[in-house]
């Protein structure tokens, strides 16, 4: 499908927002389904850097379905990686992983050949925001964002425009799984043109399963 052009308008940069503080990473995370199944995923010590959780994951491919053959998919604050090639894994078609430190996104790189998954998964450096305003209208079946976590409007503000771009990159029935620090309410939700299909709390983490509001 042509994907429409649009000019790039500057997010705020990730290394602009104070990272809530969190308990210390784990040294590595696993794939927990499919192919790739028990896959260790190196964690690296940076800032900000919070991989979401085997318990979450868990829940969110429950909700998902364990089969996501022929899902095209982008993972929009890749960090590890582990929500896209979670999805790679169990069989969809296409993964887009959006990474903006150098150095993750290097170790992307580098996991995607050595599951020699090249074949399915694209790494990409660069603004999350950005590449998802490059594939408005795509027509992709979900968007992962997990972007980082931090303090007053400009954090808010990315959040904001992370759920604009995802809504205007996944199909009338697709979805946004959106991992946030609290809650987000219908009414924020709905102002953005989404309302919630699931929701989950693990710790500080907030997650949710987002589909489109239905037109007027």
């Amino acid at each position: 499908m042509p994907v429409a052009s649009q000019k790039a308008v500057k997010s705020p940069r990730r290394d602009a927002i104070r990272p809530t503080r969190h308990a210390a990473a784990p040294q590595e995370v696993r794939i927990i389904g499919g192919r790739w199944k028990r896959t260790p995923l190196v964690v690296k010590d940076l800032p900000g850097l919070r991989p979401t959780p085997a318990r979450v994951r868990e829940t969110l491919f429950n909700w998902l379905g364990q089969d996501l053959s022929g899902w095209r998919c982008v993972d929009a604050f890749a960090g590890t990686g582990a929500l896209g090639l979670e999805a790679a894994s169990r069989g969809a078609s296409a993964v887009l992983l959006v990474e903006q430190d150098p150095t993750l996104a290097r170790g992307l790189a580098a996991m995607v050949e050595r599951l020699q998954g090249g074949d399915v998964v694209t790494v990409q450096r660069g603004d999350a925001v950005s590449a998802l305003r490059q594939r408005q209208g795509a027509g992709l079946d979900i968007v992962f964002l997990d972007p980082p976590f931090g303090e007053g409007d400009a954090n808010e503000a990315l959040f904001r425009q992370a759920l604009q771009a995802a809504r205007q990159a996944v199909h009338a029935d697709g979805l946004v799984y959106l991992e946030a620090p609290h809650p987000w309410s219908d009414d924020e939700l709905a102002q953005l043109g989404l309302q919630a299909h699931r929701r989950g709390r693990a710790g500080q983490v907030a997650f949710h399963l987002l589909r489109l509001l239905p037109p007027d």
